[in-house]
């Protein structure tokens, strides 16, 4: 947890990945002797890890811009998943010695999904179009869903040498029925639930409590607890908060904020720290090679199926003249391939191959799995990690800096108008006096100009400039005061006879009013 504060601004300065760094770093600890093994049962990787990543995530995006993009994200999330896990099932039962085919296809099913924390840890500080990090989080989202059922039915198959196509299928389709259902019932009642306490801390706290209890439940009824972790945060991203809790939204975005980041790091160094896993494995030489191939598999048929994917769906876009957000060029398709890592997934999906099969006999080749898988999430996130900034300074890629700016100033242009729209009204209902509605009416202006100066033409862009300083210099004075008053009350804490509690009210009251600026 201290590296994964550490690490935050570290990256930042040495302008590298915060998740490839916290692997380094946990592979850096996993060679020293005298760091003990982190031993944690690989069943509680998936639900201890996941279901908050997966929760920070979707509160960053909306159901409009999964619905918006459905077609490429099921091209990625499962027609991908589907074809790599195929085509590295197929190579390792062909190379690596001892394993059966329901093993292999194990290994592809583990290895076959780009982490949808790295993707977007990683390529959400790159600047890059927003369009593709659409995609990106689109797909790392929905990725896991399909590659962890396809993993526990080779699983089963593995350990019991029984497999059926149609059962797999009906497996499939109703993990997914149940984890949707699961995930709208609880994001309803937790929206309902929040309504009902009101207080900005426990409605937080609810929020903690339903990443957890979507995946667990949607587990429990044989489900898929991925899908319904989303599908619960996004419901509670559309409808939880009001537009006016506003203490509520600023809460929750802190607290989800830090979760994020103290999880991803330990995720991430876990990652680093088991490979003490791989290091007691022998014959390195061969395994060596059997994971190069594999790694090759892996990243080539992302390239080998991206390139004609994107080229189908610029030419339906055109012909369609669809809503969706896809590459639009060459360059932006190379990003995407090389933008695909593995991550916690696959480490804790390759933990949790069972010892034995069903006849008491070794799971075959588990070892050479674990090897390859680690390998596979080694050289795809730190490769991939380090290099992807300066492949995307090569290629040029970035987002449209114009049309952001546009939409920014589309909408500070919305929220003015619909201040003084509301400002009239009440004028009218209430006949203001007219030095007061002057006021008010610069102060409606003055909420677009703060978003997005543009809004305004060269005069008037002029007087809020002049006001703003003005403001500006108010809310110095302002904060020095205020700043005095929180000095003297934190003083008096510690006088004779002084209240904690009434000190701490008065303080959290003049902290509110220093973040209003009032």
């Amino acid at each position: 947890m201290l590296a994964a504060i550490v690490m935050v601004p570290l990256a930042d300065r040495v302008a590298l990945p915060a998740p490839v760094l916290m692997t380094l770093f946990g592979v850096a600890l996993a060679l020293i002797p005298q760091v003990p093994n982190v031993r944690i049962d690989p069943d509680l990787i998936l639900p201890l890890v996941l279901p908050p990543l997966l929760y920070a995530a979707v509160q960053r995006t909306s159901w409009r811009q999964f619905a918006a993009n459905r077609r490429p994200i099921f091209l990625l999330a499962v027609a991908l998943v589907f074809i790599t896990t195929a085509a590295v099932a197929f190579v390792a039962d062909a190379i690596v010695p001892g394993i059966t085919l329901a093993a292999a296809f194990t290994l592809g099913a583990l290895v076959a999904p780009p982490d949808p924390v790295a993707a977007t840890a990683v390529a959400g500080s790159l600047g890059l179009p927003r369009r593709m990090i659409s995609i990106l989080e689109g797909e790392g989202l929905f990725n896991d869903v399909t590659a962890i059922v396809l993993y526990h039915v080779a699983v089963a198959a593995a350990v019991s040498g029984h497999f059926s196509a149609a059962h797999a299928t009906l497996e499939l389709v109703l993990s997914a029925v149940v984890a949707v259902v699961v995930g709208l019932v609880l994001g309803w009642g937790a929206n309902k639930l929040m309504s009902v306490v009101g207080d900005a801390t426990l409605q937080t706290g609810l929020s903690l409590l339903v990443p957890f209890a979507s995946y667990a439940i949607a587990e429990e009824l044989h489900g898929s607890g991925v899908l319904a972790v989303l599908t619960s945060g996004l419901f509670l991203a559309e409808y939880a908060f009001e537009a006016d809790d506003v203490t509520a939204r600023l809460a929750g975005n802190t607290f989800w904020d830090i979760v994020d980041t103290m999880v991803t790091g330990i995720a991430f160094g876990l990652i680093g720290l088991e490979i003490h896993t791989v290091f007691g494995v022998g014959h390195w030489g061969p395994m060596l090679r059997h994971a190069g191939v594999v790694v090759a598999v892996v990243v080539g048929v992302r390239l080998l199926y991206l390139l004609p994917a994107a080229w189908a769906a610029r030419r339906l876009h055109r012909l369609r003249d669809m809503d969706e957000d896809i590459p639009m060029t060459w360059r932006e398709t190379v990003t995407m391939w090389w933008a695909g890592m593995r991550g916690v997934a696959s480490v804790a999906l390759a933990l949790a191959i069972p010892l034995t099969t069903d006849d008491g006999r070794p799971f075959p080749g588990r070892q050479e799995l674990l090897f390859i898988a680690f390998a596979v999430v080694l050289v795809t996130l730190v490769l991939q990690g380090l290099t992807l900034p300066m492949l995307i300074r090569r290629l040029g890629v970035s987002k449209d800096v114009g049309a952001e700016h546009d939409q920014e100033r589309e909408l500070a242009l919305r929220a003015m108008k619909a201040a003084r729209r509301r400002l009239r009204e009440i004028e009218t209902a209430e006949s203001l006096d007219e030095e007061l509605a002057e006021m008010l009416y610069h102060r409606a202006i003055d909420l677009g100009a703060r978003i997005s100066p543009d809004v305004l033409d060269d005069e008037r862009r002029e007087s809020h400039a002049r006001r703003a300083s003005r403001l500006k210099a108010l809310r110095r004075i302002q904060d020095e005061l205020l700043s005095a008053a929180r000095h003297e009350v934190v003083a008096a804490r510690s006088e004779p006879g002084s209240d904690p509690e009434i000190v701490d009210r008065v303080l959290r009251h003049l902290d509110v009013r220093s973040l209003r600026g009032i």
